[in-house]
């Protein structure tokens, strides 16, 4: 746990090193991801975690071994394919816009990750799924689908509810931390989500952050909010342990 710590606030100094944890190959519909694992305890709760639309980073790293630090067994799911990594705009929105358009195809990749997580000896009965912006619409997806997950938790994630699609079959918890000056996401999606969680008996917990942008947790950008992101991150942490 020592070493962890270490590591964190080596991070926090701007230092770039190696991060505890192991990347792990996996594949879903014949083609090859990299996910990331890392845990500390034998028999550690699970949290799924799903990257932003640039991909599976540093920044999913980083916070996978905030949370190993806290307990927790992590496996930061791949939804775009090894190696894939977009750093340009365009192709950021065409590898995201296409998953969007293949809900099946998203839920495919949750699931082989997810049996990725399990190879590894991760307790997926006992898991919980996070994302960030991209990710966290990703989370939302899962939810929908009626996954056998204890909880779904979303960082500024897309609120909407794609067509044709409830949270009728969704059997966790949710968590949704979300910045009320979001302006990428709305505030009356916001409200259209609660309404929907509340029609089908969903329990959840949907807190807005005052001042706080689209991305208020991603560390060294003009978006991040230091106090959103401590406020947001504490819950989660409270939330994990309530859950787990």
């Amino acid at each position: 746990m020592r070493k962890i710590c270490v590591l964190f606030i080596i991070l926090s100094l701007g230092v770039t090193v190696h991060a505890a944890g192991n990347r792990v190959e996996y594949m879903v519909d014949n083609s090859v991801f990299e996910g990331f694992f890392i845990s500390l305890a034998s028999g550690a709760p699970l949290v799924l975690m799903i990257h932003d639309w640039d991909g599976l980073g540093e920044y999913e790293v980083r916070r996978a071994n905030m949370l190993a630090d806290q307990g927790y067994a992590v496996f930061a799911a791949d939804m775009f394919g090894k190696g894939i990594r977009p750093e340009e705009i365009a192709e950021r929105k065409r590898l995201t816009g296409e998953l969007y358009q293949d809900r099946e195809r998203m839920r495919r990749l949750l699931q082989g990750a997810l049996a990725a997580a399990a190879d590894q000896g991760a307790d997926i009965e006992n898991a919980v799924a996070m994302g960030y912006c991209f990710g966290g619409t990703v989370v939302l997806e899962l939810a929908r689908s009626g996954a056998d997950l204890k909880g779904f938790v979303s960082f500024h994630g897309g609120l909407a509810t794609p067509p044709g699609q409830s949270y009728a079959r969704t059997s966790g918890s949710l968590l949704i931390l979300h910045g009320s000056a979001d302006t990428a996401v709305t505030m009356a999606e916001f409200a259209e989500l609660a309404t929907a969680l509340e029609q089908h008996g969903v329990a959840h917990e949907m807190i807005t952050y005052g001042g706080a942008p689209h991305a208020f947790t991603v560390f060294g950008t003009d978006r991040y909010r230091e106090d959103a992101d401590r406020k947001s991150w504490q819950r989660f942490l409270d939330y994990l342990d309530q859950t787990l």
